[in-house]
């Protein structure tokens, strides 16, 4: 070890035992002055929210110094971070998994401790370095389910030195051979349960990338190798591993978007984010090493990738994975798991809600719901009936440099994706901000006579930003998409409130509420305009179920252009709750649609109110279960692309009725008026 590092050494143990020290001798007057001032600080908390920031604070500066140190050490990989958790928790569980069995509902948990899966890491690592060939600094694509197996590879990569590449198992085709190529990804490693699609792509991509070496697993035959401690193991060396030219805003691994924009686009995810990024939220959500984060996101994305495995592992606790997500055995295998956390996305709370009422929503020990994508009209429904403690509803993006969180309890918030006190909502407004949206046009950004942006005023939709630390080198806080300079260049907005400044666009609509919490709108195109009035989607959608919730089960709702008319119509989709819209007949149907028009009537402006209307079964979505509404915004009237839809039109704003084709011609030629 070099003086340098010696030094370094030195600072972080000696810092780490001042803070125990202070700590210690603290301790008995911090009860003393909760004991004497509990009613006036109950007042305060109550307006200023400190008694989070004061558990957030310490924490956060004591990990920022330590990191800082790290990265003096060339130290900052997570690699490193596993290891100290295998040194001081060796024993504690890493990996629980609840295998399916032949038997439907059935599980056989599998339980590695840190100890064990840093074996079985090492075993493996050997196994890729001698007998495939993977070396320091390559780019390795993992095609994996969610299992155990998913982790090992990813581990040993980093063990290694190499960078692995998520690939989404269901991609195939020309978007496959897209993200392997854009990545330049050198070798596939291929979970035999996500086989197909990337077999029947196999020549596609030998065509395309002759070079690629696709290697298809034998799980069963590789499980007994890297499970026996007979076998070899490989770890790589400290300098090889961690070169001095590596910078800790390099990239940890790449995910891919979800291409629903176009082809995919491979994400950097940095060390930093996932290091000291991943370590301050786990605190956040109050992960320790009792914690057991159950996840049925993939882990081919971020939620589950950074902010459950990174995230818990960085805390010393235990990720627990299920292979797939299904509401009838959701709570069976966060139960059988001994999930303290359990996370969501999308429509999943939704979904879960919808399931009969099963002995295991009542037996689990989940204190801690986290996401995104849980609506403020079946909140507190979820707490409720699941009996969670604690929402972690948080906003961030795969690409975006930070993510904010909020921990909601009781009454306050709801809704909220950033919710901190006072003293934090002051740091971070150095950090994140709002911007105004063109009064004429809400996807657009509004400059003043300056051309310099404006924030909006409370409760006033804004899009949010992130600061980039360093305009000249953006990529120190935003690494944007591998090989795609255009596109990262569109993230970023610059001469933002002062000449040279740059910001990361988000492209969402938030607004702030008078106590400084943060609600998610919409994403920008979300929104439409309409009479030239702007709509939120998010809104109409939260109207119509509340209209029924008992018979309502999803509802999407997008602007559609029609011939004539300025802007775009609102159009509503909507899915009934275990009913097929088939056996409704359209008097049925229109009875349901004018019962819901009379709750719209009296929560929505008449702008707003849904033109246009289809029943559907089922919507086409995301792997992480969020609706492709892009899909819809391209509806073809009267009667859908193959003519034999049945829509249903809000004639004179007065009642819903069937869309017929004499009706439309009418619309088009505007004799009757939308």
């Amino acid at each position: 070890m070099g003086s340098d590092a010696m030094i370094t050494a030195i600072l972080a143990k000696l810092f780490a035992a001042l803070f125990r020290l202070i700590k210690v001798l603290l301790f008995p007057f911090y009860f003393v002055f909760i004991w004497l001032f509990k009613k006036p600080l109950d007042a305060l908390d109550k307006r200023y929210r400190f008694r989070e920031d004061f558990y957030i604070i310490p924490f956060f500066l004591k990990q920022v110094f330590l990191y800082f140190i790290k990265v003096k050490r060339n130290r900052f990989q997570n690699w490193y971070l596993f290891e100290d958790q295998v040194k001081h928790s060796g024993h504690i569980p890493c990996i629980t998994y609840p295998r399916p069995t032949s038997v439907k509902g059935e599980f056989k948990i599998e339980t590695f401790s840190y100890s064990e899966t840093y074996d079985i890491v090492l075993r493996l690592s050997y196994i890729l370095h001698y007998d495939y060939g993977v070396e320091v600094g390559q780019t390795i694509g993992l095609d994996c389910t969610n299992k155990p197996l998913f982790i090992f590879l990813w581990l040993a990569c980093w063990n290694i030195g190499a960078v692995p590449a998520f690939l989404n198992y269901n991609t195939k085709g020309n978007p496959l051979v897209h993200s392997i190529k854009i990545a330049n990804i050198d070798s596939v490693f291929i979970d035999p349960d996500a086989s197909g699609p990337i077999s029947q792509s196999e020549e596609e991509i030998k065509n395309a990338l002759p070079n690629v070496k696709l290697n298809y697993l034998d799980e069963l035959d590789l499980m007994k190798q890297i499970t026996n401690p007979i076998n070899p193991i490989f770890l790589q060396q400290a300098n090889v591993r961690s070169p001095a030219h590596l910078a800790d805003f390099n990239p940890a691994m790449l995910i891919y978007t979800s291409g629903t924009t176009g082809l995919p686009k491979a994400a950097i995810l940095s060390w930093r984010k996932a290091n000291i990024g991943c370590l301050l939220f786990g605190h956040v959500l109050h992960m320790d090493t009792s914690s057991v984060v159950f996840t049925a996101m993939p882990l081919f994305h971020s939620t589950a990738a950074l902010l459950g495995v990174c995230a818990v592992l960085s805390k010393g606790g235990c990720i627990a994975l299920s292979n797939k997500f299904s509401a009838t055995t959701f709570w069976k295998q966060a139960y059988l798991t001994h999930a303290t956390h359990i996370q969501y996305v999308g429509e999943i709370c939704r979904y879960l809600l919808h399931t009969p009422v099963s002995d295991y929503e009542n037996m689990h020990c989940v204190k801690y719901a986290y996401g995104n994508g849980l609506r403020p009209d079946i909140w507190q429904q979820f707490r409720k009936r699941f009996n969670i403690e604690t929402i972690g509803e948080f906003y961030a993006a795969t690409e975006a440099p930070f993510a904010t969180t909020t921990l909601q309890r009781g009454e306050f918030g709801i809704g909220a994706c950033r919710s901190y006190g006072a003293i934090i909502n002051w740091f971070l407004a150095f950090q994140q901000t709002l911007i105004r949206m063109d009064p004429d046009d809400e996807n657009q950004i509004y400059r003043n006579a300056k051309g310099f942006c404006e924030n909006p005023k409370v409760g006033e939709p804004g899009e949010m930003l992130m600061r980039i630390f360093f305009p000249r080198k953006p990529e120190t806080s935003f690494q944007g998409y591998l090989g795609n300079k255009k596109e990262t260049e569109s993230k970023v907005l610059r001469d933002v409130f002062r000449k040279g400044d740059a910001w990361y666009r988000c492209g969402d609509l938030l607004r702030a509420d008078e106590y400084g919490q943060w609600y998610f709108l919409d994403r920008l195109g979300d929104t439409f305009r309409w009479k030239s009035e702007n709509v939120s989607t998010t809104e109409v959608e939260d109207q119509i179920i509340s209209s029924n919730e008992k018979l309502f089960a999803q509802s999407v709702v997008v602007g559609i252009r029609v011939p004539g008319y300025e802007g775009r119509a609102g159009f509503a989709l909507i899915r009934l709750i275990d009913c097929d819209e088939s056996t409704l007949t359209n008097d049925q149907k229109l009875e349901i649609l004018n019962t819901m028009l009379k709750h719209l009537e009296k929560s929505l402006p008449k702008y707003a109110l849904p033109i246009f209307v289809k029943f559907v079964n089922e919507f086409n979505m995301t792997d992480t279960n969020k609706i492709r509404k892009k899909l819809y915004r391209d509806q073809i009237l009267p009667h859908g692309s193959n003519n034999m839809e049945t829509l249903y039109w809000l004639k004179n704003y007065k009642e819903y009725t069937v869309l017929t084709t004499e009706d439309w011609r009418a619309i088009e030629v505007q004799s009757l008026q939308l």
